[in-house]
């Protein structure tokens, strides 16, 4: 065995509780007496006294001396006299001017549980805590912007490159920067200020033509199209289709062009019109196939996608695909917690109003009442008349309000970060310049980008040090 302080190896004795040990932290060194730290005996200090081995020791100490009997702990030594007074008093007390984060891991090193801070501290501690972990939150979300800008920056010099290695490269990418980047220039925001205006009167076309006072009627008495609405339509389609064909063809890479979710949209919003034209040209040619017409009514309801082009020029409409896009976890979780309570108080509600209302007699039927009231749209086309289905409603709405709100918090959170990113990425891309070619990356500081880098991975490893089951909790599950 290590020494006789702590018994014989195989003999089962315990240090004396009068006997003391001596430790060293850090150069710090000191003798507890046995029964002060038997107190605690969940602690790392408490725990030694009943190692039975130098091995079992030195999973709990880093060094043990069996001549001096000394156990080292390489520790911060300026924080262990806190360690020394839990030992003695009880609880546990945080000045103002320690560092959160180290003495949150330094107590629990030591086996001490947070509980043990003493009610003059513990606000205090936690909201520095609390205030601690936002800010953490808030570089990384900074880290996350800045490195995301910065590799969306490079992606598009490499494509803005590959101009150079191109017939009429230099007019093209002109071209390209003209089209795919509203306010780079003044050319740009022409255009897109026109596209704008195209879109928004092929919208107010479409919803002017399903008025009855703009519909008009032919020599049978059946609708048909205005002719006004018809060169609307037609003039719009036809400024649709250039913008795609050009940007098509002055794209650098025309294998991924169909790749951007803009560039899909563009297809969509005009390949409605050119289907419904070959379907008419074929139920023109037979007239077997004159159910295609319906199909063809279908297409012309999907004319409503060419609002989505204006995520083009809106950098609000593309951070909100992107925060949607990211944040699926959120989005499950919302309709799982919605499903949860429309299960849960559609049963509710068919049990005490199965007997007093028609309208809730089935669980189906209750289905549309707890999502209606969940969700606090609230139509009223369906509602309890019993005292016990108005408990239930009510309920049910402050459940829902609950349910909506929890997750929208982050999802607000991700749009912030996106929109941020998308407002710098747009800055460093309407400053560039290559009237004489592409010469170099733009100017991006280097050094604040590693130092995010080098912190992100600091802080990766933090969280994987605290996620870890400490010795504190093992101890607790084994027993």
């Amino acid at each position: 065995m290590t020494g006789h302080i702590l018994g014989e190896p195989g003999t089962g004795a315990h240090m004396d509780d009068k006997a003391a040990i001596r430790i060293n932290v850090g150069g710090f060194k000191k003798r507890l007496q046995s029964d002060t730290l038997s107190r605690f005996p969940e602690t790392r200090l408490a725990r030694l006294l009943h190692c039975q081995s130098k091995e079992s020791i030195l999973e709990l100490c880093d060094d043990y001396d069996d001549t001096e009997k000394e156990f080292y702990f390489d520790r911060n030594p300026a924080l262990f006299p806190y360690v020394l007074n839990f030992y003695n008093t009880g609880r546990l007390h945080v000045m103002a001017e320690l560092c959160i984060f180290s003495f949150s891991q330094e107590i629990e090193y030591w086996g001490i549980n947070e509980f043990f801070i003493d009610s003059c501290c513990s606000s205090a501690y936690h909201c520095r805590k609390m205030d601690q972990d936002r800010e953490d939150w808030e570089d990384r979300s900074d880290e996350g912007s800045t490195t995301s800008s910065f590799d969306e920056l490079l992606e598009f010099y490499n494509d803005a490159s590959k101009f150079d290695k191109q017939l009429l490269g230099s007019a093209r990418r002109r071209i390209w920067l003209m089209l795919d980047n509203p306010g780079y220039s003044v050319a740009s925001r022409i255009i897109s200020i026109l596209s704008i205006l195209v879109v928004l009167g092929s919208i107010a076309t479409m919803c002017m033509n399903s008025m009855s006072e703009f519909s008009l009627l032919d020599s049978e008495g059946q609708p048909t199209e205005d002719p006004r609405f018809e060169t609307v339509e037609h003039f719009g389609i036809g400024w649709f289709t250039l913008e795609l064909v050009a940007r098509f063809v002055v794209a650098p890479d025309l294998l991924h062009f169909f790749e951007h979710p803009l560039n899909v949209i563009d297809l969509v919003s005009i390949l409605p019109f050119y289907l419904t034209l070959l379907i008419n040209l074929v139920v023109e040619s037979s007239p077997a196939l004159a159910n295609l017409g319906r199909v063809a009514q279908v297409l012309r309801l999907m004319r409503i996608f060419r609002i989505l082009k204006l995520a083009r020029h809106s950098t609000g409409l593309r951070s909100l695909g992107a925060t949607l896009r990211n944040s699926y976890k959120e989005v499950g979780l919302l309709l799982l917690y919605l499903a949860v309570g429309v299960s849960f108080f559609s049963v509710m509600a068919y049990t005490v109003e199965k007997e007093d209302s028609e309208d809730l007699s089935t669980i189906p039927a209750c289905w549309w009442w707890a999502t209606v009231s969940m969700t606090t749209v609230g139509y009223g086309d369906v509602v309890p008349v019993s005292i016990a289905g108005k408990l239930t409603a009510s309920a049910c709405i402050l459940a829902g309000i609950l349910v909506v709100v929890l997750p929208i918090t982050l999802i607000f959170n991700k749009f912030s970060l996106f929109y941020k990113r998308q407002k710098q990425l747009e800055i460093a891309m309407r400053s560039c310049d290559f009237d004489e070619g592409i010469k170099e990356v733009p100017s991006v500081n280097l050094r604040n980008y590693y130092a995010h880098k080098v912190k992100s991975l600091m802080a990766s490893l933090s969280n994987m040090s605290r996620s870890s089951p400490s010795e504190h909790s093992l101890n607790e599950s084994i027993h």
